[in-house]
């Protein structure tokens, strides 16, 4: 059984960690974490720290899911892209901020689990699809956002940036060595045609590699 202190404990932290944004806090309070954890890690399911959920893969850390939320910008009319379903908890807390939420996984039985979540909670504005996250989803393009749940290695998928409508943003870590650190970036993409995108580094993270194509055996 999850204490409910501890979801207020996890509250206050994120606040002090300076996540403000008030439509961000109160999704995060209203979705339930819990739902989203193996069930030999419920009684962490609000601690502020990654967890397995299974084919080599994690839920995030809440603060993080937390700060690139915010760092999203999400609006309540906007059509936003996921690379990385896995649990299906970020999935989740950006479905509750914007209008239409598109969402891809490569691992099969990840994303059953996140269907059925996702079922569960009655969130019906997210579309899911077993597929390589690294090509975007270019028959639904363009997006207002994107957010990629996993880190590439050397350089910006441009495949994401063209599927960015002019002024979106995109949010995702990068990594130059395996086994580092890697950058969260910010990325805009101008409005002018033509203009090179506005890049910013956020903070450290560590996420698992993006994968191009699907994994053997994915049934």
């Amino acid at each position: 059984m999850m204490d409910p202190s501890h979801k207020a404990q996890l509250v206050m932290e994120l606040r002090r960690q300076g996540v403000d944004d008030p439509r961000v806090m109160a999704v995060l309070e209203s979705v339930p974490r819990e739902l989203f954890v193996d069930p030999m890690y419920q009684d962490q399911s609000w601690a502020n720290r990654a967890l397995p959920i299974g084919c080599g893969q994690t839920i995030s850390q809440p603060l993080v899911v937390a700060q690139m939320t915010m760092h999203l910008e999400v609006g309540p009319r906007m059509k936003v892209l996921e690379i990385g379903t896995g649990s299906g908890y970020q999935a989740a807390v950006l479905s509750r901020l914007c209008r239409r939420l598109y969402t891809i996984e490569r691992h099969r039985p990840l994303l059953r689990v996140a269907e059925q979540r996702f079922q569960q909670l009655g969130l019906h504005n997210i579309t899911t699809m077993l597929g390589d996250g690294t090509r975007g989803w270019p028959e639904q393009a363009p997006f207002d956002r994107i957010m990629v749940t996993a880190a590439a290695f050397g350089e910006i998928p441009q495949a994401l940036v063209d599927q960015l409508k002019p002024g979106g943003i995109l949010v995702l870590p990068i990594g130059y060595e395996p086994g580092t650190d890697q950058d969260l970036l910010k990325v805009r993409k101008p409005e002018e045609e033509g203009a090179e995108p506005v890049v910013q580094r956020l903070f450290p993270v560590r996420f698992v590699p993006l994968v191009e194509g699907l994994p053997m055996g994915n049934g």
